[in-house]
């Protein structure tokens, strides 16, 4: 095989490389590292004794993504104030065409799926990403982690169980999500508090991650009325020379709010029933980065 052609097999198979170290990993800076990393592996591998490149690629990349994961558990423990993932935009275009694959997807990518993932171990957490987001069969999965098939279905068992009892228990519907966060913006932006309540559900829950770096609450907000203040004097105190964009994150909608034309926060809601049902906001620097301001 070329160097030509080795780079056309890996370039084929890294959004799917990617979509795994990013579910491993929740930091779009560390997947990219990863997957660096298994190019490497790759491009200096024995390739005539590889039979199936895709399997390869998909078994050095978990592995390395496993690494990374039990080093990162420390810097995990002494974060500053409530996590969310790196946001990811996850625009899946026309490279998948299934509606059901979609949505099979952009699930396994939500904000409140990624926050679950973080309390499994990095063992559970691979066989989960390659078992529901990727379809990876047992026997598959038993192969990339070097494991017995009893085991992996153990793990994915239990992986299935820890997620179900900790997930939202209300689906994301897209036009219902871009309806009320095209509201919300507006009573935001207006100034309209009580507009603004009048889209909270009983139960809303507001998550702001700063990492220590910008201003956020340092614990997860609940009621209607302490969500309902806080973003009311967000509104009021506003940015500097503000502007905002729609984008594709973590498989739904999302506001990048800009300020001065750089990234000052990233919101995305949940919402059910003709409510929000969660606020996510991201304001650490950190993990803005990456997000397409133009």
């Amino acid at each position: 095989m070329t160097t030509e052609t080795a780079t056309d097999v890996f370039e084929e198979h890294r959004p799917v490389l990617m979509g795994v170290a990013y579910r491993m990993l929740g930091r779009v800076a560390d997947a990219e590292d990863v997957v660096q990393d298994a190019w490497l592996r790759w491009s200096g591998a024995d390739r005539s004794e590889v039979r199936e490149p895709r399997g390869y690629l998909v078994r050095v990349t978990t592995r390395l993504a496993i690494d990374r994961l039990r080093a990162a558990q420390t810097r995990k423990e002494s974060y500053v104030g409530p996590w969310l993932p790196e946001p990811y935009v996850t625009d899946f275009g026309d490279a998948v065409a299934d509606t059901a694959e979609r949505a099979v997807l952009a699930d396994s990518v939500s904000l409140a799926v990624m926050v679950v993932l973080e309390s499994l171990s990095p063992l559970e957490r691979a066989v989960f990403v390659l078992r529901e987001a990727f379809g990876y069969p047992f026997a598959e999965i038993a192969t990339v982690l070097d494991r017995g098939e009893s085991a992996v279905r153990q793990l994915a068992a239990r992986a299935r169980r820890h997620v179900d009892e900790r997930r939202p228990r209300y689906e994301v519907d897209p036009a219902e999500r871009r309806d009320l966060t095209e509201r919300f913006l507006a009573a935001a932006g207006g100034g309209d508090f009580e507009g603004l309540m009048s889209l909270l559900a009983p139960g809303v829950r507001l998550v702001g991650d700063s990492g220590g770096l910008s201003k956020a609450p340092l614990r997860v907000l609940e009621t209607p009325d302490k969500v309902g203040r806080f973003l009311a004097a967000v509104a009021e105190n506003g940015v500097p020379d503000p502007a905002f964009r729609l984008l594709e994150v973590n498989g739904g909608l999302a506001v990048l709010v800009l300020s001065g034309g750089k990234p000052d926060s990233l919101v995305q809601l949940d919402v059910a029933d003709g409510r929000i049902q969660c606020v996510y906001i991201v304001r650490n620097p950190q993990k803005l980065g990456s997000l397409p301001t133009a």
